[in-house]
């Protein structure tokens, strides 16, 4: 059964239809709300964003039928509430792990290039990032992302286009600045 069945049923009486909803897109949900706000907070946050979505079922288009771009949209409104009254957290850095192992150098050039990465991203203006994030980190496609974000697929597009372009030029950057350092 479709998101949007269950999403009608759910208001038509059955309002223990939503849990499938919760069931098929919790892991995914949580996953986007962890990789911007830290595992901890993640789980907090998580809730809050069922509460709202099953609040706000009346307002879920059910010609639509998997839900996970309205869910994006109401869990990135969590995070920005979440950040305009906690200290903004933005996006989490991979942790560097060292171990004995020969792979060391890998890993830490692997850390390395993350945080470069993680760096560019933060810097992008923050409706290209979001974009961005939703097409390559929640793996949506401008058709998803533009649901998620309210707004039309072409702005998804050209906004998407510019992230892309701008990271590309920034990590060239910061390649060369690192090849320059090991001079």
């Amino acid at each position: 059964m479709t998101d949007g069945k269950l999403i009608s049923r759910s208001l038509c009486g059955e309002p223990e239809a939503f849990v499938e909803i919760v069931e098929r897109h919790e892991v995914a949900i949580h996953g986007y709300l962890s990789r911007r706000a830290g595992h901890q907070a993640a789980d907090d946050l998580l809730g809050e964003v069922w509460v709202r979505a099953f609040g706000a079922r009346r307002s879920y288009d059910s010609g639509y039928d998997d839900a996970r771009p309205w869910l994006y949209g109401i869990a990135r409104n969590v995070l920005r509430a979440h950040w305009t009254t906690n200290q903004p957290i933005g996006l989490t850095t991979p942790e560097v792990t060292l171990d004995p192992w020969d792979e060391i150098i890998d890993r830490l050039d692997s850390a390395v290039r993350a945080r470069a990465l993680m760096s560019a991203v933060r810097k992008l203006p923050s409706a290209e990032r979001d974009v961005l994030l939703l097409v390559a980190w929640e793996q949506m496609t401008p058709a998803e992302a533009a649901v998620a974000l309210g707004i039309a697929p072409g702005t998804v597009r050209s906004r998407l286009h510019r992230a892309r372009t701008a990271l590309r030029h920034m990590l060239a950057e910061a390649d060369a600045n690192e090849a320059e350092v090991r001079k």
